[in-house]
């Protein structure tokens, strides 16, 4: 065969491997309203960057008469492009080709491009859409499915790993993705659970569709498996765009540094009425956080779930950082269980790659009731310490109002470690509120002694002198001048070093 020939036979090949798996499915893909594995892919990097590995890998399964069918490429498209000129890698599961199903085969391509990715700095995504382990296998497939989960593992907190769940992922499948540190899913298209519904009636005779069980609303509300939930393909495709221009590529850089017009000097007079008088009173914290920001443009993380604290990232003076918060338009922004887990996953992720923490605090204090304590509140707010203790990124908080027991210790006090203590002349720093103080100390007292000893209580603690005489908050400051003291405080500590003691690793409350 000439040279000619062999080019033909090539590009004939290249085709073919291209139609995944034919013309058919990948129209009926289409018409399901999902896009192809290819057309993901193009989607989300620059145009024209993407690379392709292994695009002839076949698998090499003959039980019941697999090895009569074989189609190049084996269910997965894998390779490396450019996301705004940097370097990504990425696979995407072919639903067209045996249903997206895992083969040791198509999961050594999957190994393949986490271990580049691992050993060469850069984000790893992963665009799920599949019925789970091929099942003519067995075993093999399981192990695939072993060594993704390994190579997660490794990679993590060195490289950003983001999956995005654009339809079945069902069984094992679902640990590779939580296992990476942000997950998307698409509305109404997207799914997740370990067993499906028929296997949860069968055991456990509820009646529930796939939706209620483990759909995107699901997720993002309740159980808080996923961080981000878009209305189509495109949404969350480009959301995965815009997260990483907020992260660096790996753990030894810093994130990217973005021009910015809004002056850092820049005051809100609206700032000063923000937070109430009445300290009972509710106000929303994001009417702080998107007032002081660059752009007043904030990227909120797992905003449906445990609402009662925001995270999220922004930019202040063109540096992006992590942002914690309590809402106390939601639960008067106590700590619970689900936000404790929320916040503390964050905080290590945002150490993990070098991004800053700025801390908004006005908390009451943990959630009590029964519920709670035998849910094992007391373990999982020790995380939200743990992880502010732990990290070594710079740390600024700002306390605006309520700062109560021990929700003010866990919430990046000073003596946990934060760099720089602020404090809004509205801040309230005690054990407890007044009421709850004065009955606990004054509980045979008269009602006119209680109201006197509130009101003395109140004079001694509803205030942040205290606090700042013993130095445990560096600068008191007024609310509109909130923008610039932070991004002083974050220029300040930049050049941060510090390590924590040599260890394997700690052993985190879990």
């Amino acid at each position: 065969m000439d040279n000619e020939k062999k080019y033909e036979a090539f590009i004939e090949k290249d085709k073919m491997a291209e139609l995944g798996g034919g013309l058919d499915k990948l129209q009926k893909q289409r018409e399901s309203g999902k896009m192809t594995a290819r057309e993901r892919i193009e989607v989300l990097l620059d145009k024209g960057t993407f690379v392709e590995f292994d695009k002839f890998v076949v698998h090499r399964c003959t039980n019941f008469g697999m090895d009569k069918t074989k189609i190049p490429g084996d269910g997965i498209v894998s390779g490396y492009g450019k996301i705004d000129g940097r370097l990504v890698y990425v696979y995407a599961y072919d639903f067209t080709v045996y249903g997206g199903s895992l083969s040791s085969t198509n999961a050594q391509k999957i190994v393949k491009v986490q271990s580049l990715a691992l050993q060469n700095g850069a984000p790893i995504i992963a665009l799920n859409d599949s019925g789970g382990a091929r099942i003519q296998e067995g075993v093999e497939s399981l192990t695939g499915y072993a060594s993704i989960f390994y190579q997660n593992t490794m990679a993590s907190g060195v490289v950003p790993q983001i999956s995005a769940i654009l339809g079945p992922c069902a069984g094992g499948a679902c640990y590779s993705p939580a296992l990476t540190d942000f997950i998307f899913m698409v509305r109404d298209k997207s799914h997740m659970f370990v067993t499906g519904p028929d296997v949860v009636k069968t055991v456990t005779h509820e009646e529930v569709n796939k939706e209620e069980l483990g759909g995107a609303y699901t997720h993002s509300s309740k159980s808080g498996v996923t961080h981000f939930m878009g209305n189509s393909e495109e949404e969350v495709l480009m959301g995965i765009r815009e997260l990483l221009s907020f992260l660096p590529s790996n753990n030894m850089e810093d994130a990217p540094i973005k021009a910015s017009t809004d002056d850092i000097r820049r005051e809100e007079e609206s700032l000063q009425t923000v937070v109430p008088a009445d300290p009972n009173m509710p106000y929303d914290i994001k009417d702080i956080i998107e007032t002081v920001i660059d752009d007043h443009y904030f990227f909120e993380v797992m905003p449906h779930f445990a609402k009662n604290v925001v995270i999220g990232f922004a930019r202040l003076g063109g540096r992006p950082v992590g942002i914690v918060a309590n809402q106390p338009a939601y639960l008067a922004g106590v700590l619970d269980i689900d936000a404790s887990d929320k916040a503390a996953r964050f905080i290590r992720f945002c150490d993990c790659f070098n991004i800053p923490l700025v801390t908004f605090e006005d908390v009451p204090g943990f959630l009590p009731g029964c519920t709670q304590e035998h849910n094992g509140i007391i373990r999982h707010g020790a995380k939200i310490v743990y992880a502010y203790a732990e990290a070594t990124v710079p740390k600024v908080t700002l306390i605006t109002r309520k700062a109560y027991g021990g929700a003010y210790i866990v919430m990046s006090s000073k003596q946990t470690g934060a760099d720089v203590n602020l404090a809004y002349p509205t801040a309230e720093i005690a054990v407890m509120g007044a009421e709850g103080a004065v009955n606990i100390l004054y509980r045979h007292a008269d009602a006119n002694t209680k109201m006197q000893a509130i009101e003395d209580y109140k004079a001694n603690f509803a205030n942040p002198y205290k606090a700042a005489e013993l130095g445990y908050i560096d600068e008191i400051i007024l609310p509109k001048q909130t923008r610039y003291k932070l991004i002083q405080a974050l220029e300040m500590a930049q050049n941060k070093n510090k390590s924590n003691p040599p260890k394997k690793h700690g052993n985190m409350p879990l």
